[in-house]
């Protein structure tokens, strides 16, 4: 999944934090939700805008900042 055709920041929306192209739901939130025992069913019939493909970019946008290192030094400070 290249979740760069789906994902998007833009300073002038949500502070400039990731979110899903096209809306106002920032990838934190989703991920939130998801840590916070969300389903996937559950996301997607809360916010019916987003899509199965969306929520896959979610989660390949978080692995690819866990990739490169970004996160390393967040456990830290949790």
């Amino acid at each position: 999944m290249d979740w760069h055709d789906r994902i998007e920041s833009n300073p002038e929306i949500c502070g400039g934090r990731p979110r899903v192209k096209g809306t106002r739901l920032a990838v934190e939130f989703l991920l939130g939700l998801k840590a916070a025992g969300w389903t996937e069913a559950q996301i997607l019939d809360s916010y019916p805008h987003l899509t199965a493909e969306d929520l896959q970019a979610v989660f390949a946008f978080a692995q690819s900042l866990y990739r490169r290192g970004t996160l390393i030094g967040c456990l830290s400070q949790a």
